[in-house]
C-alpha cells in the first residue's frame, strides 16, 4: 500500500498555482478561464506526525491559518476537526480552493499575477478594439507568450499598426511609408508573425495590403519530366514559382520540411512547403488552381486551421492522414499539447473543415489536448495513404 501524501506547503501550493498559470494562461486570455479552478488536498499531520514533532505540526497549521486570514476573493481554505487521543480537539485545514485565473494568479504570487495580467489586459484590449471572433481567439492564444513579453512601447505600436492596416485595407506602401509613429522597417520584421496572424484574424484577408519583399517559398517537383531546367529542388519568391511552365496534375502541401524533403519521384506530382499561415499566399500560382491539391500536416488545433485557411484560398484541398482514425491509430506517439483545449474552440467555429476533420478534433479535445506531430507517423505508412491520393 503507497504511504499518504505529507502535508502540504503553502510555497508548494503556490508553485502548484504558478505552473497552473503558466500552462493554461494563454487559453484563459483567448477566450476566458471558464471558471478555472484549482483544487489542492493539503493532507493535514496525522496525530502520529503532530506527536512526533509537535512545532512542525504546529507551525504547518498556522502558516495556513496565515493564507485564510490573507483571504482575497475566490480562495477558500476549508477546515476540519481532528479528535486524537493524546492531543485531544483539533481543527486544521485540509483543502485549498482557487476558483478563476485572477485568483489562481495572484495566489501564485505577486510576479506571476503581475504577468497574467499585463497577458489579460491586453487579449482584452484586443478583442475590444477589434470585436471578438473564433480566428481572433486562436491568434491571441498561438502569440500570448509574444504579447506578454511586450514592452509598453512595442505594444502600443502593436495597436496603431493594427488600427492603421485595418484602416487601409489596400495601401500598397512598403514599409518604410507607413505613417505610424515608432514604426521601422526593422520593428515590422522582428513583429511581423505577430502582426500578420492577428492582422489574418481580425480582417480574414492574408494580405496586410503591403508591396511586400519577395516572399520566399520551398518546392520540389517530383517529377524529373516536369523540371524546370533539370532543377528538383527549388527555393524562390512565389511571384517567380508562379511564372514557372508547370502543370502538376497533383499539388501537395505539407507543413513540415521533413516531409517535403523525404518525398520520392512522383509522375505529375510538386509538393509545397506551406510555411504555416502563409498558405494564403499559394493562391498566387496559377498552375496550382488546374491541379488537385492535397493538404497534410499536424493533427492538432494549428494544424486544423491552417487546413482552413488554406481552403478559404484555394479550391477542391483535400486532407490526407487528418482524421480521427489516424489520430487513434498513432496514439502512442502523441505529445502533450496543454493550449490544445482552447486553439480546437477556436476552430470548431471555422468553416472549411469536414466532419470527419471536426471529429478528430472533438477526440482531441475529449483526450485532454494532445498533437500528433506529422513527420510521428511512420513514414512507410504515411507514404501509402500519400500515394493513393495521385489521380489514376
Amino acid at each position: 500500500m503507497a504511504a499518504s501524501a505529507g502535508p502540504v506547503l503553502v510555497a508548494e501550493a503556490r508553485a502548484r498555482a504558478a505552473r497552473r498559470v503558466e500552462r493554461d494562461q494563454r487559453g484563459w486570455a483567448a477566450i476566458g478561464d471558464d471558471g478555472a479552478t484549482l483544487d489542492i488536498a493539503l493532507h493535514p499531520p496525522t496525530e502520529r506526525d503532530a506527536l512526533a514533532d509537535q512545532a512542525a505540526a504546529i507551525a504547518w497549521v498556522e502558516t495556513w491559518r496565515d493564507v485564510h486570514d490573507a483571504a482575497f476573493d475566490g480562495i477558500t481554505i476549508t477546515w476540519a476537526e481532528r479528535a486524537w487521543a493524546s492531543l485531544g480537539r483539533q481543527r486544521v485545514p485540509v483543502r485549498c480552493t482557487v476558483v478563476g485565473a485572477d485568483a489562481i494568479a495572484a495566489f501564485a504570487g505577486p510576479r506571476v499575477a503581475r504577468e497574467w495580467r499585463r497577458l489579460r489586459d491586453r487579449a482584452s484590449l484586443i478583442v475590444e478594439r477589434f470585436a471578438p471572433s473564433p480566428p481572433l481567439s486562436l491568434a491571441l492564444r498561438a502569440h500570448g507568450g509574444t504579447l506578454q513579453r511586450l514592452d509598453e512601447t512595442d505594444f502600443d505600436i502593436l495597436i496603431g499598426v493594427l488600427e492603421w492596416l485595418v484602416q487601409h485595407p489596400a495601401s500598397g506602401y512598403r514599409v518604410r511609408q507607413l505613417p505610424i509613429e515608432g514604426v521601422h522597417s526593422k520593428w515590422l520584421g522582428a513583429h511581423r508573425s505577430l502582426i500578420e496572424s492577428l492582422h489574418a484574424a481580425i480582417t480574414g484577408r492574408g494580405s496586410l495590403g503591403l508591396l511586400p519583399p519577395p516572399g520566399l517559398m520551398r518546392m520540389r517537383v517530383l517529377d524529373p519530366t516536369l523540371r524546370p531546367g533539370g532543377l528538383c529542388d527549388i527555393t524562390a519568391p512565389i511571384e517567380e514559382l508562379a511564372r514557372l511552365p508547370l502543370r502538376p496534375r497533383i499539388v501537395y502541401v505539407f507543413e513540415n520540411l521533413e516531409s517535403v524533403v523525404a518525398m520520392p519521384e512522383i509522375v505529375g506530382a510538386v509538393v509545397v512547403h506551406g510555411s504555416g499561415y502563409a498558405v494564403g499566399r499559394l493562391r498566387e500560382i496559377p498552375w496550382l488552381r488546374t491541379a488537385a491539391v492535397v493538404y497534410w500536416g499536424d493533427l492538432d488545433a494549428d494544424g486544423f486551421a491552417i487546413l482552413n485557411a488554406l481552403r478559404s484560398h484555394v479550391d477542391g484541398v483535400v486532407s490526407v492522414l487528418m482524421d480521427e482514425a489516424t489520430l487513434l491509430a498513432y496514439r502512442r506517439l502523441w505529445v502533450a499539447d496543454p493550449g490544445s483545449a482552447a486553439g480546437i474552440s477556436a476552430t470548431r467555429e471555422l468553416p472549411h473543415l469536414t466532419a470527419s476533420e471536426r471529429a478528430a478534433l472533438t477526440r482531441i479535445a475529449a483526450e485532454g489536448g494532445v498533437r500528433l506531430e506529422q513527420e510521428r507517423i511512420p513514414w512507410p505508412a504515411a507514404l501509402v495513404a500519400l500515394l493513393a491520393t495521385v489521380p489514376a
